[in-house]
């Protein structure tokens, strides 16, 4: 297209012709101008694009912790053959002891995702005790699972998850106390298999979920499954789990006393033909700032038959454990000294003179580091 400016009138002097190059020139540069202008705003456009679709894309998630203690008995021995540790799992070794290093790599886009949960450790092994490829090096797939959203009310994941029931978890950073509950230790660590969860609106939720027996995990070598089921409403859940002819229903939940003071909630009963257990545990927690809070767990566990939780052969035992933890939080690296006391309806434990005993107190001062 031809510029307004490059038509001459005739009969103009060279005086015009001249004014009418300069025009031509600026016109030129306002034309490059407009054309810069044009680079740039579309270069703007392209940029925020690519970095829109950067923030968009799914990106691998890594998060962990690590976790070690040190545990002694006030009224027990210590060492040898004789060394006495409460019946529940974890921080059960002497003197300075080790927990686990557990990393979780995560990949989440919009509709799929996956996670894998690797521990390394005694607290590793430990969850796994029951698993037919248990590695003795302690190195184990903790979680290792891929799910996808169906839609907004529908979530099927398959593979390896922890646990739904139960108040506790494997790793050590999210429970207030760091040493374990007898319900949690005797409920199912871990499962594999399909479980879908709904979300049902109005604050409520749902689960299903057909499953290898309790504590398989890599595979399934009995060709029997079990099914679970979860109803929850507003952060309390009732729990189902069916195995291997026995069956356990526990409820797990907590309330909001008031902005610094929060109570846990665990009950559970599991029975296989006589044999089994039940009990109750709360969780006071008092939150008395931001680095500190105080936890204590009151727990009152019985098991019917010779389940063998608390005393080994023991029928129809009892146990009532106080445990008061302390945790304190400077910057990523939680510290948790704990006061433990175990006190059983039959002499389970020995005391420092080896006689039969009833109760046995210890103490516990661990170290965590989340990132």
């Amino acid at each position: 297209m031809r510029s307004v400016w490059q038509y001459t009138p005739r009969g103009t002097s060279e005086s015009i012709s001249f004014n009418t190059h300069a025009k031509q020139i600026n016109m030129t540069s306002v034309h490059f101008s407009k054309i810069a202008k044009k680079i740039f705003f579309a270069a703007c456009i392209s940029v925020t694009a690519l970095s829109s679709a950067q923030e968009e894309k799914p990106a691998l998630s890594l998060s962990g912790t690590i976790d070690t203690y040190f545990r002694n008995n006030l009224n027990a021995p210590n060492s040898g053959e004789n060394a006495q540790a409460p019946g529940s799992s974890f921080a059960n070794l002497n003197g300075f002891s080790l927990g686990m290093a557990n990393i979780v790599l995560g990949y989440e886009e919009e509709k799929v995702g996956f996670v894998a949960d690797l521990a390394f450790g005694p607290r590793g092994t430990d969850a796994i005790f029951n698993s037919p490829m248990n590695s003795a090096t302690g190195n184990i797939v903790n979680q290792l699972y891929a799910y996808w959203k169906v839609s907004d009310a529908v979530t099927l994941t398959l593979g390896n998850f922890n646990t739904f029931l139960g108040y506790e978890v494997i790793s050590p950073a999210v429970n207030v106390n760091y040493s374990t509950s007898y319900l949690f230790s005797y409920g199912p660590f871990s499962h594999t298999g399909l479980k879908a969860n709904f979300d049902l609106g109005g604050d409520f939720s749902a689960m299903l979920a057909v499953l290898n027996p309790t504590d398989l995990t890599e595979y399934n070598p009995t060709n029997t499954y079990a099914w679970g089921a979860q109803l929850g409403y507003k952060g309390q859940y009732i729990n189902l789990l069916s195995d291997n002819g026995g069956f356990e229903i526990d409820y797990t939940g907590g309330f909001d006393l008031s902005e610094s003071v929060y109570l846990g909630i665990n009950a559970a009963s599991y029975d296989n033909d006589g044999t089994g257990f039940s009990g109750v545990a709360l969780y006071p927690q008092f939150k008395t700032s931001e680095t500190f809070t105080l936890g204590l767990r009151g727990e009152y566990f019985a098991e019917s038959g010779a389940f063998g939780a608390i005393g080994g052969e023991a029928e129809d035992t009892s146990v009532l454990a106080l445990t008061l933890t302390g945790s304190s939080q400077i910057g990523n690296l939680i510290i948790k000294p704990e006061l433990r006391l175990d006190s059983a309806s039959q002499p389970v434990f020995l005391n420092n003179s080896l006689a039969a005993n009833k109760s046995l107190s210890s103490f516990v001062l661990a170290a965590i580091y989340a990132f």
